[in-house]
């Protein structure tokens, strides 16, 4: 394997294409994506640490035993993604336990994305914001919240989400708009104004 200073300036695509080569490189990416998958899991889940890394280790698993398959025109990250999160909804359905959000600077950062989004930016201070925002959440879809999630938490853009959650675009449009609809819509049934 040549340095691994040399694959910090390699794209993900371009260590895919070496790993192919050399299975040695699937370390490169397992390092890349450890981190960030890990999140994705853990805030959609609402898993604890043990079952969060099962999660992942099943999700590298699958990463690797289908990388032969995966499709040079779409984006890496997003096909990783969209392999998290198959691997997410059997883990739920298997367990049968709903989704919850988490606390922390992970939570802040999603409560920053949707309130602009929602031009609530202002009421940020309100030291029951964060709270009332995970009480409106935790009411909504799971189809809502995810993708939510992936828009103003993980910063996806709408062509990613369409790659993750393999919907076209203007179903991806169509999701996003109702699923702040409906957050409105339960925080209005919730008496909670933003």
């Amino acid at each position: 394997m040549e340095n691994c200073i040399d694959c910090a300036n390699k794209s993900d695509e371009e260590i895919v294409a070496l790993t192919l080569k050399n299975q040695d490189y699937y370390a490169v990416l397992m390092e890349r994506y450890e981190n960030k998958l890990a999140g994705y899991i853990r805030r959609i889940s609402g898993l604890g640490k043990e079952d969060v890394e099962d999660i992942l280790q099943n999700i590298f698993i699958k990463i690797y035993q289908n990388l032969q398959g995966f499709d040079q025109m779409l984006k890496f990250s997003s096909w990783a993604y969209r392999i998290a999160h198959n691997e997410i909804i059997s883990h739920w359905r298997k367990s049968q336990v709903r989704p919850q959000l988490v606390g922390g600077e992970e939570a802040n950062q999603f409560l920053h994305n949707i309130a602009s989004e929602l031009d609530i930016a202002k009421e940020m201070e309100n030291k029951g914001l964060q709270a009332d925002i995970e009480t409106v959440l935790e009411k909504i879809d799971l189809k809502y919240r995810e993708v939510l999630m992936l828009r103003f938490l993980e910063e996806k853009k709408y062509e990613e989400i369409s790659d993750i959650l393999r919907k076209p675009l203007g179903t991806v449009a169509t999701l996003v708009n109702r699923a702040k609809k409906q957050f409105k819509k339960e925080a209005e049934k919730m008496k909670i104004k933003f």
